[in-house]
Parts: C-alpha cells; sequence; structure tokens
C-alpha cells in the first residue's frame, strides 16, 4: 500500500498520483487541492452532508483557495494500489468495507440534491447508447470502490475519497460496484494473486451479511452485476477513444479483463446467488 502520510503545518505543495485519472491535484498541509470541474459544488455540498449526518469518513469540503483549486481536507491512512496486496484479501476486510459503506448509505439517504445539481462521469459515457444500470436511484453514493479510493487504517477500511463519480443511485448498485473490485467479481486469471483460489461466493456472503443486505437484493445482486460490468465495458471502451490516461486504462488489459468478468459471473452466478440466499 502508499502510505498517505500524517498531518502537516508546511505549504509545500505535494503532487498526489493516486491512479493518474485526475491531473493537477496536490497536498498542502491536512489539505488537498484539486481543479474545479463542473461538479465540484455540487459534490461539496453532498460532502457536507455526509459529515452533518455525522459520516467522518470521507473528504470534508473546505471551500475554494485564493488559486481557484477545490479544497478538501486531507484523509490520513494506507491507500492499496492494484493487483490488491495480500494482506487485503482476509475476510475481515470485505466485512469492515461493508459496514463502512452501509455507515454512508445510512448518512446519505434521504438528501435530496440541489435542483442544479451536476455530476460527474467517465469520459465518453454519454455515447454510450445502453440503459444505465441505476436509473431508479434511492440516494446519492459513491459508485467507484476502487483499490485507489479505499482508505485503509490498522489494515482495515476506514474511509473513502474520490467522490468524482458520486451521483444518484441505487444501494443494489454501490454494492455491486464495491463487490466487483473487493470480491473481486472477476475470473481467477485477472485477480490479484493472494485472491486467485479465493471461494467467492462465501466472500461475497460475507460482504452481504456485514451490510445487512435484504433478501431482493441478494436476489437481485448478480443480475445487476453482469449488467453493470456490460455498460462499464462499452464505457470504459467509449472513454479510450476520447481520453489518453482511459486508453491506457483499456490496453493494459480492461479490453479483455471486463469479458471475461462477465462470462465468469454468468458461470459462477448461480452458486453466488444460492450461497446468498440460503437460510441464514
Amino acid at each position: 500500500m502508499a502510505d498517505t502520510g500524517g498531518g502537516s503545518e508546511d505549504q509545500t505543495e505535494v503532487p498526489l498520483i493516486g491512479e493518474g485519472v485526475t491531473q493537477g491535484i496536490v497536498r498542502i498541509g491536512d489539505t488537498v487541492r484539486r481543479p474545479v470541474r463542473p461538479f465540484t459544488a455540487t459534490v461539496q455540498t453532498y460532502l457536507a452532508h455526509l459529515h452533518q449526518a455525522g459520516f467522518s469518513a470521507a473528504p470534508k469540503p473546505l471551500g475554494i483557495d485564493e488559486q481557484g483549486r477545490e479544497v478538501l481536507s486531507f484523509v490520513p491512512g494506507d491507500v492499496p494500489r492494484e493487483p490488491l496486496p495480500a494482506e487485503t484479501a482476509d475476510e475481515e476486510v470485505l466485512i469492515a468495507l461493508a459496514r463502512l459503506i452501509r455507515r454512508l448509505h445510512d448518512a446519505a439517504e434521504g438528501w435530496t440534491p440541489p435542483a442544479d445539481a451536476t455530476w460527474g462521469a467517465i469520459p465518453g459515457a454519454e455515447t454510450v447508447h445502453i440503459a444505465h444500470v441505476d436509473e431508479d436511484a434511492e440516494l446519492v453514493s459513491h459508485r467507484d470502490y476502487c483499490p485507489g479510493n479505499v482508505v485503509f487504517r490498522d489494515g482495515l477500511p476506514a474511509a473513502l475519497i474520490d467522490f468524482d463519480l458520486a451521483k444518484p443511485t441505487t444501494r443494489i448498485y454501490d454494492i455491486a460496484n464495491a463487490l466487483y473490485y473487493w470480491a473481486p467479481l472477476l475470473d481467477p486469471a485477472d485477480r490479484a494473486p493472494a485472491l486467485v483460489d479465493a471461494d467467492i461466493p462465501h466472500r461475497v456472503a460475507a460482504f452481504a451479511d456485514a451490510y445487512g443486505m435484504t433478501d431482493q437484493q441478494r436476489h437481485d445482486l448478480v443480475p445487476l452485476a453482469i449488467r453493470m460490468i456490460q455498460r462499464f465495458h462499452l464505457t470504459m471502451r467509449a472513454a479510450a477513444d476520447v481520453d489518453p490516461v482511459f486508453q491506457g486504462f483499456w490496453d493494459n488489459g480492461v479490453k479483455d479483463r471486463m469479458p471475461r468478468a462477465e462470462a465468469w459471473l454468468e458461470h459462477q452466478g448461480p452458486v453466488i446467488t444460492s450461497r446468498l440466499t440460503a437460510r441464514r
């Protein structure tokens, strides 16, 4: 994992590279400065609500600095990179992540976005002409639980960063997104070494129990996850056509990994659903 460090009064700008999707992010002391985008004000309003609702495991919005950059509180901890390191493969990691996401959902539920809300999206997503998977939105949530967006402390998920793709969604979509990365819902050929032989149905069920998934959510998970992967594959292909960063992701494995994930989940889905829905 990458250590994100602790607090400091130093005003030196330290670049925060992360996964390289957003350029120009720096740390100054206990703050992070990011370029302002069309959705910045909406996401800052959302983050402010989360903190007011008692969810402190996310950056706190601190306005705009003298250079016109978004200012957020720095979230200390360790951020893993793909492939997931062995220490992140424990079941306790999944359980902690499920509980963290449940807390986020409960804090977000009932919040009404402002009338002029603007949301972020993957470049080129507007050209993908298949239905969104989370159109019947229940709440606003994170929607992008890739390893680089989950902050660990003491070996467990403790906070979430990078809310660029936050928007109205459903609980089950958010759960499927998290499980795609962390169960993971991937063909064994594409998993981190520590997870190649993992019992994925068991891991999904452990997450479901820790989150407190309803019976309906357990029945709906696999079909929705398959459709999510289908759309994500098409979206990433569209993004690769217009953005060099996403072109790199595409060329470095996404173009093959997602079709394999879809085929694997089609085959293993009944086993996962059976484990999820077994009498508890």
